[in-house]
C-alpha cells in the first residue's frame, strides 16, 4: 500500500470529507432556483439555513483540499474525490425523501457540514485564526 499511498489514515479522512461534501452539494442543488421552492423561500429558517450550508459547503471543500493537498499524493487526491462525486449520488438517493427535500434536510447537512469541519480542523489544522 505504500507504493500507491504511504499515508492511509489521511487518505481515509480525505474520503470522509469529500463524501460529506459531495452528498450536501447534491441536497443545496434540490434547493436552487429559490423561484421554484417558495416552501424555504418565504421562510425565514429556511434562508438562513441555505446561506448557512453554502458558506460551510465552500469551507469544507477548500479545507478538505488543502488538508488533501498537503497530505496526498495529487493522483489519490484525484482519484478519492472522484469517487466521492460519483458515489454520492447513490446515497442521495437512500436517504427518505423527507431528508432529501426541505428544512430536515437543510438541517441535517449543516450538522454534518459542522461535524466535518471541525473534524477537519482537529484533524489537519487547516484553518488558522
Amino acid at each position: 500500500m505504500d507504493m500507491i499511498e504511504p499515508n492511509v489514515a489521511a487518505l481515509l479522512w480525505f474520503a470522509l470529507f469529500s463524501g460529506v461534501a459531495s452528498i450536501g452539494f447534491y441536497v443545496l442543488t434540490g434547493v436552487f432556483p429559490l423561484e421554484t421552492r417558495p416552501d424555504l423561500r418565504s421562510r425565514p429558517l429556511g434562508l438562513v439555513l441555505i446561506a448557512a450550508n453554502v458558506l460551510l459547503l465552500v469551507a469544507l471543500v477548500g479545507g478538505s483540499m488543502a488538508y488533501g493537498a498537503a497530505n496526498l499524493r495529487w493522483t489519490s487526491l484525484v482519484i478519492v474525490a472522484g469517487l466521492a462525486v460519483l458515489f454520492a449520488p447513490g446515497l442521495f438517493n437512500v436517504w427518505p425523501e423527507s431528508w432529501r427535500d426541505g428544512v430536515a434536510g437543510l438541517a441535517i447537512v449543516l450538522t454534518g457540514f459542522s461535524v466535518s469541519l471541525s473534524l477537519l480542523q482537529h484533524v489537519g489544522a487547516v484553518f488558522s485564526l
